[in-house]
């Protein structure tokens, strides 16, 4: 964070804490349940602050700052909780534009027949998009679909990392540079 001002820091803080409060939703407002349909205490619903006018225009310039920090201008998301970030990175106006896509579960049966939506240029390195890293298998079966599909994947940006999961270091072993706007390392027991 050394190269960040004390104002830029605390702006981050700032949309940090706006989408955590944003998207925290507790047992308490709602029954909420995890993969196995067993009863959880609390998740994060990053839709809920990512489709807000005042903050996705906010995480797409902060993410897309990131992004061309490391010359990246093409994005592509996987999943229902990307395309927002997707959209907000495209939205955010940068020089050269950037472009976005979307990974399919699998290749589209009909039409163009494609595994992956949008203007993406194979050659060019790309950075997969998504709301939470957790234990990085949903990132890790998108980043083997476009490395078949030819893309060149280089890293990973998300808005959450659950630190206890290890997602992280899951992909760091295979290359790609993992950046999160917030690392959170509390467990449902600190909740």
């Amino acid at each position: 964070m050394s190269d960040l001002s004390a104002s830029t820091y605390d702006e981050l803080v700032d949309l940090g804490r706006q989408l955590y409060n944003h998207a925290l939703i507790k047992s308490e407002q709602e029954e909420i349940t995890d993969p196995r349909g067993q009863p959880i205490g609390w998740l994060l619903d990053t839709r809920i602050p990512m489709l807000n006018g005042h903050i996705m225009p906010e995480v797409g310039r902060v993410l897309s700052d990131r992004l061309m920090l490391k010359s990246v201008d093409q994005v592509v998301g996987f999943g229902f909780g990307s395309y927002a970030l997707v959209a907000s990175v495209v939205a955010a106006g940068s020089n050269p534009p950037f472009m976005g896509g979307f990974v399919r579960e699998q290749r589209k049966p009909h039409g163009r027949k494609r595994l992956v939506e949008g203007p993406l240029v194979r050659e060019k390195p790309v950075v997969l998009l998504d709301d939470i890293l957790n234990s990085g298998r949903s990132a890790q079966k998108a980043i083997t679909l476009l490395k078949q599909d030819g893309f060149n994947v280089v890293g990973m940006m998300t808005l959450f990392n659950f630190t206890w999961s290890g997602g992280r270091p899951r992909l760091e072993k295979q290359g790609l540079w993992v950046d999160s706007l917030l690392d959170l390392n509390l467990r449902e027991n600190d909740r």
